[in-house]
């Protein structure tokens, strides 16, 4: 379903066709409706009332062949995210009806939250319209026309920023739902750098480049695809101080068969999402630009396929990395922490960054530990980390953090080279990919972590997104930059 919504002046409902919203309380009390609708029709509405079951938080009433009433229940100082939700809850009911036309009475959501909580309710349902459609033959055709009634001000500002991270969410979303013959780094690299035209400058790093400034770990990975391999850079100035910038860094593994150490093929087809940590970051990129944050960030992303080709890397391939230090690869299916290793060392010495939080589709072992109700998080700061779970907790994009020790490092040393890509003993399948990246952040530089595997695709759909892709993390790190650092 694609959504346009129009503000206008709130003159008499009469003249409204289609669906015509109102918010109430909890209790579905409407006498504050009084003012919108005339006194029979008011009347006729109490009395459908009284046959309702009130509890459902949206409730539908035919007034007449040409008009449906639909009263939006909120609890009084409900959160953000909760108004959103309901927000989503109206778009499944008007996806449901078939609707085309919505008419939403804004000024009645000030008896219950303030008025401003509109914009969030609209974030809800238009990132809930969500839908990935570009190779059907038949395309969904329905367009929701959605009218906000107001005699108050329309306030741009706050929509424009709420437009915002809807455009960096769906653009992270399309990214991560396109298919592995289309998006594969050559044609990824490429995209990126179309979004020049939006303020950001992007700068990429082919394969030539990167072998010559001894990004091994990474190349390794690519090496057995006829696609090129990447690093591409995104920066956006939105301080005129030269201050140090917040970067973020992404796995951007376009599809993974798992290399030499092949995969089973049940389920393979969704590796195209391995490069969901890369798309977050991107999306991110474009949401501080396109509202003008008043920041410096940088976004890096390492684009590789790692596919079983005659150049393939081999298990028990020693690579040395960025660093400098020396990996030996004992399976090629933990092909991700060997991009983040070269991409993260390069971010640090390149940027200088003030922090750097990494994402990535790294590890089965967080689906097990944490389902797809949160991400793993894993830092070396711990004001960093509080500062990244609480906006989680916020946007309801949740983060959790599990320990890092350098008693593990022993787990992922190697008898031949610095270390291994992986731990053979067994256990603690997270920690272990943690504690391997973080011996690439080399200047002690805040770090954190974000395993997003049981995140960042979902076969069911959630709260506030269809299906498929998520774009989770966008709207937790918006969060983040905006509690922060703005």
């Amino acid at each position: 379903m694609f959504i346009k919504d129009t503000f206008l002046k709130f003159t008499n409902i009469s003249k409204f066709s289609g669906c015509i919203a109102f918010f109430t309380n909890e209790k579905s009390e409407i006498s504050h409706l009084k003012k919108y609708l005339n006194s029979s029709d008011h009347k006729n509405l109490t009395v459908l009332l009284k046959n309702k079951n009130k509890k459902k938080g949206l409730l539908s009433f035919d007034l007449n062949p040409n008009q449906k009433i639909i009263l939006i229940s909120l609890k009084k100082n409900q959160k953000p995210n909760e108004t959103e939700k309901s927000g989503a809850k109206l778009t499944d009911f008007l996806k449901s009806e078939g609707a085309e036309v919505i008419h939403i009475i804004s000024d009645t959501i000030s008896q219950i939250l303030k008025q401003d909580s509109i914009y969030e309710f609209l974030h809800g349902m238009r990132l809930k319209s969500y839908s990935f459609d570009r190779y059907k033959s038949k395309k969904e055709s329905n367009t929701l026309k959605v009218y906000i009634a107001s005699l108050k001000k329309f306030d741009k500002k706050i929509y424009d920023k709420f437009k915002a991270i809807e455009l960096g969410v769906n653009y992270t979303k399309d990214l991560v739902s396109e298919p592995g013959n289309i998006l594969h780094p050559d044609e990824y690299a490429k995209r990126l750098t179309q979004l020049k035209k939006i303020g950001l400058k992007v700068s990429v790093y082919d394969e030539k480049q990167l072998k010559k400034m001894g990004c091994n770990a990474l190349v390794g990975v690519g090496q057995g695809s006829i696609r090129g391999s990447y690093i591409v850079t995104l920066e956006w100035r939105g301080k005129k101080s030269n201050s140090k910038p917040l970067a973020f860094v992404g796995k951007g593994v376009c599809f993974d068969t798992g290399g030499i150490s092949l995969k089973p093929a049940r389920f393979m087809e969704d590796m195209t999402y391995d490069m969901a940590g890369s798309a977050v970051v991107v999306g991110l990129m474009k949401n501080l630009a396109l509202r003008k944050s008043k920041v410096n960030a940088v976004g890096v992303v390492g684009l590789v396929e790692n596919m079983p080709g005659g150049n393939a890397q081999r298990p028990g391939d020693i690579v040395k990395s960025y660093s400098g230090k020396t990996i030996e690869v004992l399976n090629t299916d933990a092909e991700g922490r060997l991009v983040l290793a070269d991409a993260i060392t390069f971010t640090e010495k390149k940027f200088k960054p003030n922090l750097i939080v990494d994402l990535a589709t790294l590890t089965g072992a967080i689906v097990v530990a944490l389902g797809s109700e949160y991400a793993g998080l894993f830092s070396n700061n711990d004001n960093l980390s509080k500062q990244i779970h609480e906006a989680g907790e916020k946007v309801e994009e949740k983060a959790w953090r599990l320990p890092l020790h350098s008693n593990y490092d022993k787990l992922m040393n190697s008898k031949n080279a610095d270390m291994q890509n992986i731990n053979y003993v067994g256990g603690a399948g997270s920690t272990t990919a943690a504690q391997f990246l973080q011996r690439f952040i080399l200047n002690k530089t805040p770090w954190a972590h974000l395993d997003i595997a049981g995140m960042a695709f979902s076969k069911y759909a959630g709260a506030l997104n269809s299906s498929g892709a998520t774009g989770y993390g966008v709207r937790l790190l918006n969060k983040f930059v905006e509690d922060n650092y703005e």
